[in-house]
């Protein structure tokens, strides 16, 4: 997937990307005052399957900026899941704002313009970034591919993507 491109919206009734056997790992519900406590339990649940390095930093930077834009912009609070599907880390990160998954920018911002990153930035981290819009709400998806080994998949992933 290109990392600079619009995401993509999938409809709510279809599954979340990868494929094989769901394996929950991380179900927190979270609200401004838990943010930072949240982002230490993601990055150890993160380390725990193996991923290391700038992918891992990247992922972990890529949902704290999902869940802020949630606490912001998506009613306050939220739920973050984390699942391992095959060789994949899976992070959901939902919110009930009102805005169209389709009307959420995630184009670079003129260095003018204070604040909305968030989505380009989790895009750009993680070369994935989906949007689901739910009836109440909204669903943002970053995925990592697990490097091999016994906690993680089949192929490493440790490039970072490219900055323009």
């Amino acid at each position: 997937m290109n990392n600079l491109g619009p995401p993509d919206v999938r409809d709510p009734g279809e599954p979340s990307p990868g494929g094989g056997e769901t394996i929950a790992l991380l179900s927190e519900s979270f609200t401004a005052q838990t943010v930072t406590a949240l982002r230490h339990l993601l990055t150890a649940q993160v380390a725990a399957t193996g991923l290391t390095g700038d992918v891992a930093e990247d992922l972990v930077l890529a949902v704290h900026e999902l869940v802020t834009n949630a606490v912001l912009h998506g009613g306050g609070s939220g739920r973050l899941d984390l699942f391992r599907q095959a060789d994949l880390l899976i992070c959901e990160v939902t919110d009930h704002g009102q805005e169209r998954a389709g009307d959420l920018p995630v184009h670079l911002p003129a260095t003018t313009t204070p604040g909305g990153r968030g989505l380009w930035l989790a895009h750009h981290l993680t070369g994935a970034l989906t949007l689901t819009r739910r009836p109440d709400g909204l669903t943002a998806t970053v995925t990592a591919s697990l490097p091999p080994g016994p906690s993680g998949g089949s192929e490493a992933t440790t490039d970072r993507p490219p900055f323009p």
